[in-house]
């Protein structure tokens, strides 16, 4: 079964790959996604280093000129998704985008891929796409932190990726839908409604993208109109582990001058950190940068504390045992939300199910931590999930079943890069 899987996990990128950028999935998703790019990168470098280089210089075409990398590049006008690019009303070129961010997760990427050859076309790549990065990274120190507390803000549940996370209801009742008018949703005519988020929700996502566009998507000024204004510990851990893997690559390729502000951002995230731990639970959660109210859940970005470089006992040791209690809960790990809580829900987007790139990340940083037990748990269950499901989305971490759309290039790229059997048969050999 294995083999199959891998040579189907390999269509999957080669199917979904539409010359140098490569979709999510056909129907749902028809354009570039940001953190979706990245992630396909780790894939398509099991077998073609060239071309997972090439889908993270892509990816930075559409990048801005104040360093924010969008979360959708619009490189064609596709009727089947909504909102499209007239709806964010972007002006950029070469190409519309939409006008906020992603998870930033290329620095780890490209870091990787530098790793991977030590060609000095591999480093040459690298140094061109590095003042990039770090452009992009300026751009979240200067812009997402308005308050200055180290933890990174967003401007929309769509910038965290995790969009209808149980921690956005708080802050998401705060949004006043008058104005939104008509429009029709394509999401539900791909894929089951009650896998994605409701009608409630998509008013005020569409609320939240219409204050932003009412002042043009400029930075600060969205900062400043937005009705949700969330501090994330997903994209917090994301960026700090970035930083690290950023930081590395400056000393390597020679970018001594721009250490010390990596290093900066480092110790201000580091801190920042601190600010979304709430001990009533004893779990990282999103804090309300509004309201200053806190999250009351364990979503599946409390584990990506090892990944981020977290050490600390008294953090780490809550988290293990928040782990092993979700994991006698739930058949599958890692849920995306804590069954235990009144607002998970199995099957719809990130109320509950199972994504394999959070489980990729999550096992990544507790193997590198030592904890391999937990690391391994996670992929075994990731196995399981596609042996049973597929490349599905994502999955009920009840009873494995796969959600969303189907033939998913992130979750063939994760499959190849981490989860696949065949990768410990290799290593045995």
């Amino acid at each position: 079964m294995t083999a199959d899987l891998d040579a189907v996990a390999l269509s999957i990128l080669k199917d979904n790959d539409l010359g140098g950028y490569t979709i999510p999935t056909k129907g749902l998703y028809p354009y570039q996604w940001n953190w979706d790019s990245v992630f396909v990168a780790f894939g398509f470098a099991t077998f073609d280093l060239n071309r997972a280089w090439t889908e993270i210089e892509n990816l930075f075409e559409g990048q801005w000129a104040d360093g924010m990398v969008p979360h959708i590049l619009f490189r064609k006008n596709d009727p089947s998704y909504f909102p499209g690019p007239g709806v964010w009303g972007t002006k950029t070129e070469p190409f519309p985008t939409s006008g906020h961010s992603q998870p930033p997760v290329a620095a780890t990427a490209v870091r990787d891929l530098l790793e991977m050859s030590s060609a000095a076309d591999n480093i040459a790549r690298a140094k061109v796409l590095f003042p990039k990065l770090m452009d992009w990274h300026r751009w979240w120190a200067t812009y997402r932190d308005p308050k200055g507390h180290g933890s990174v803000a967003i401007v929309h549940p769509w910038e965290s990726g995790r969009d209808n996370l149980p921690d956005w209801d708080e802050p998401l009742s705060m949004v006043g839908t008058e104005g939104v008018g008509e429009y029709t949703r394509k999401d539900t005519s791909h894929v089951d409604p009650e896998m994605r988020p409701k009608k409630l929700d998509y008013d005020r996502y569409m609320a939240i993208l219409n204050a932003g566009k009412s002042v043009g998507w400029d930075a600060r000024k969205t900062v400043e109109v937005t009705p949700f204004l969330v501090a994330d510990p997903g994209i917090t851990m994301i960026l700090l582990r970035a930083n690290r893997d950023l930081l590395v690559m400056a000393d390597r390729l020679g970018f001594n001058d721009d250490k010390a502000e990596i290093e900066s951002w480092i110790a201000q995230l580091e801190r920042g950190l601190e600010s979304l731990w709430n001990p009533a639970i004893n779990a990282y959660v999103t804090r309300n940068l509004r309201t200053d109210v806190m999250g009351t859940g364990v979503s599946s970005a409390s584990f990506l504390a090892s990944y981020a470089g977290v050490t600390d006992p008294k953090v780490i040791e809550p988290m293990q045992a928040h782990f092993d209690r979700i994991a006698g809960a739930a058949e599958y790990m890692l849920p995306s939300y804590d069954p235990a809580h009144e607002g998970f829900e199995h099957k719809r987007y990130w109320r509950g199910p199972v994504w394999a790139v959070v489980n990729y990340m999550a096992a990544r940083g507790m193997r590198e931590a030592g904890d391999l037990n937990r690391a391994e748990k996670i992929r075994h269950d990731t196995v399981r999930l596609i042996e049973k499901s597929g490349f599905a989305e994502y999955f009920s971490p009840v009873d494995g079943s796969g959600a969303g759309g189907k033939s998913f290039s992130w979750t063939a790229a994760v499959w190849l890069a981490w989860a696949t059997p065949s990768l410990a048969a290799n290593k045995a050999a």
